[in-house]
């Protein structure tokens, strides 16, 4: 059944997918990504450009792991094997990609029920089977009458170098400069020790066959970071072993309807999920995201991104990856902080997509934008049709240092010089 998962997911949301009504409203406007008054008219869309997470997947780790170690309670039964985009994932994932395209035909950038021309898309995922069935998802969505392409540059199950987030360069003022980083955090542990206590609490872990052994609380286990060159940054510690627990939990709020038993038997609040998801998050940002890291572990990703805004005659593009590759380019780009509104996985959510937008103005100049497109928790739970009534999350993302213009575009040449000033700082390291 397993080998269905995307077929069914395709189905089920294609049997849900509403459709616009003659001139009705196409989805945008004040309810998605709102814009000035006028705005269509001093502007004209010519290239999207995705980065994607891809969406809900079963845990990384299966039975007999730490995961079943460090609670006595039982996990959910994952449509999936380990890793694996999970059938909501897959339906999930197509709802998106058609509410794409009704947003899309409905600002004339696509043609309802169309074909693209050969060479004006592109569609490329890392050889993973989440993010290759999380962009098949989106595909068939998005263009239900083209038979997409998802391009695939390494064997299944391999990762991509483009989307491998891996140290590729290892001097003596990188180390000095990643480590520095993450002192300046404060350090790995310390940050989330209240997050830690809740999440023991939910596991019950003092109950668990893993107190047998005295494993009773993250923090007992100091947590440590080395860099390795060609592999992801290692952690080390109570932290990872947290992360791995925050990030099953997490999976299992989006999957399981009923909340409580989610919980395993505990009714949390929404910001307690958020508390309880903020373990990984933090994870991701101290193995990832700390300067220097960043630049190291992102570069292919924005030298390919870069390549992709800089492509003639491409008008939508879509690289789906992991959160790791979303956290990394936005702080090697150096986004301002932001906490994304309704997701309890506030930096990188679940599905999540990084949207670069390309316009040309009526002054003839190129302009930049930048959105966190995503589905809310709620939408996550429910599996809800997206529609112009119930749209996905957008929040603009803003960058350090760059001023935009009064309808809140940057100019594309500054978007480039930052990218490419990202690039180089690789080679500075």
């Amino acid at each position: 059944m397993k080998r269905h998962v995307l077929i069914l997911a395709v189905l089920l949301a294609a049997a849900c997918s509403p459709r616009l009504a003659p001139g009705s409203q196409a989805p945008g406007g004040d309810a998605f990504m709102p814009r000035p008054d006028g705005f269509s008219d001093r502007y004209a869309l010519e290239e999207m450009v995705i980065l994607s997470r891809h969406n809900i997947r079963s845990p990384l780790s299966g039975p007999g792991s730490v995961l079943s170690r460090i609670t006595p309670h039982e996990w959910f039964d994952w449509s999936s094997d380990p890793g694996e985009l999970s059938l909501r994932g897959g339906a999930l994932e197509v709802e998106m990609g058609q509410f794409f395209r009704e947003w899309l035909v409905g600002e004339g950038f696509f043609a309802k029920n169309g074909v693209p021309e050969e060479g004006s898309i592109r569609f490329y995922a890392n050889s993973i089977q989440r993010t290759r069935a999380t962009a098949r998802a989106f595909a068939a969505g998005m263009f239900p009458m083209a038979d997409i392409d998802v391009e695939q540059h390494t064997p299944l199950g391999t990762m991509d170098p483009v989307f491998n987030p891996q140290i590729t360069k290892i001097t003596d003022s990188f180390l000095e400069k990643a480590y520095a980083g993450i002192e300046a955090m404060g350090g790995l542990d310390a940050p989330v020790r209240e997050k830690y206590a809740l999440l023991e609490k939910v596991l019950d872990i003092k109950a668990s066959p893993a107190a047998e052994n005295d494993t009773t609380a993250f923090a007992s286990f100091p947590s440590s970071v080395r860099f390795e060159l060609y592999k992801e940054p290692i952690m080390r510690g109570g932290l990872k072993m947290a992360c791995s627990a925050s990030d099953a939990l997490t999976l299992q709020y989006y999957e399981e309807p009923d909340a409580v038993k989610a919980g395993f038997g505990h009714a949390l609040t929404r910001q307690q999920w958020a508390d309880i998801s903020g373990v990984k998050d933090w994870y991701q940002e101290a193995l990832f995201n700390t300067p220097g890291v960043a630049e190291n572990v992102a570069h292919p990703m924005l030298r390919e991104l870069l390549a992709e805004l800089r492509t003639p005659g491409r008008k939508f593009a879509f690289l789906c990856g992991h959160d790791s590759n979303i956290g990394s380019v936005l702080s090697a780009l150096r986004a301002e902080e932001f906490s994304a509104p309704g997701a309890i996985e506030t930096k990188t959510p679940i599905g999540g997509k990084v949207v670069i937008q390309k316009y040309r103005g009526r002054d003839g100049k190129l302009y930049a934008d930048l959105w966190l497109v995503y589905a809310s928790a709620d939408q996550l739970r429910s599996v809800s049709v997206l529609s112009p009534e119930n749209p996905p999350m957008a929040l603009r993302l803003s960058l350090k240092g760059l001023t935009p213009n009064a309808d809140g575009l940057y100019s594309f040449s500054d978007l480039e010089r930052r990218f490419t000033d990202a690039i180089e700082a690789y080679d500075q390291l």
